[in-house]
């Protein structure tokens, strides 16, 4: 590839993370609550842009993406930096696992793959992070009581017994649901993205 050639592609990569960042940055405004979860879990799309970039321009874009997107989203956070935190690292492990798996197989099946497997790994990784370093910061960073946390969970399921319990019924499915709508929707505009970005990716 000579430089010139080089040089176009580069500037088509920083433009397109420039425009899906814009985008991810947009839909993260736009979230809502979901009846059956408890009312601090919030349903957005705003990894769609990332699972994009990772599919096209590599994983690492994606991972950019899901940063860029978050330190944005950061100059009106309410959640102390701690909501930021933790879209940001199930962001981009969503992004990352499926870039890395597109590279390996390509093509509109290779986006299936790639999207359900960074699905099931961002919804298993949910856990641990929440439990082990999310959680803990809402408790001690934002003033927000664990036992308050685990009562907005009884409130839906009065069984539940512990924080792991309540990551493990409703965080999980929650993570892998969004993780799978996103990939849907991803599939859908696969073909059209690729005619118009040239690519054979």
């Amino acid at each position: 590839m000579n430089q010139s050639k080089k040089s176009r592609v580069s500037i088509k990569v920083i433009a397109a993370t420039g425009l899906l960042t814009a985008v991810a940055v947009v839909l993260q405004y736009i979230e809502f609550a979901i009846p059956i979860m408890p009312s601090f879990i919030k349903l957005d799309f705003s990894d769609i842009p990332e699972l994009i970039g990772a599919v096209f321009f590599g994983p690492i874009i994606g991972v950019i993406i899901a940063l860029l997107k978050n330190l944005i989203h950061m100059l009106v956070s309410q959640s102390g930096f701690v909501g930021e935190l933790s879209n940001f690292l199930l962001g981009a492990s969503f992004a990352l696992t499926a870039g890395i798996v597109y590279r390996v197989k390509k093509g509109i099946s290779g986006v299936i793959l790639a999207g359900i497997l960074g699905s099931v790994e961002m919804a298993l990784i949910s856990v641990p992070t929440n439990y082990f370093l999310i959680y803990p910061l809402y408790y001690n960073v934002m003033g927000f009581p664990k036992e308050a946390v685990l009562g907005m969970y009884k409130v839906l399921m009065p069984s539940i017994e512990g924080i792991p319990d309540g990551l493990m019924i409703f965080n999980l499915p929650f993570t892998l649901v969004k993780g799978l709508i996103c990939t849907v929707f991803t599939v859908i505009v696969y073909k059209p993205l690729r005619l118009i970005l040239k690519t054979e990716r």
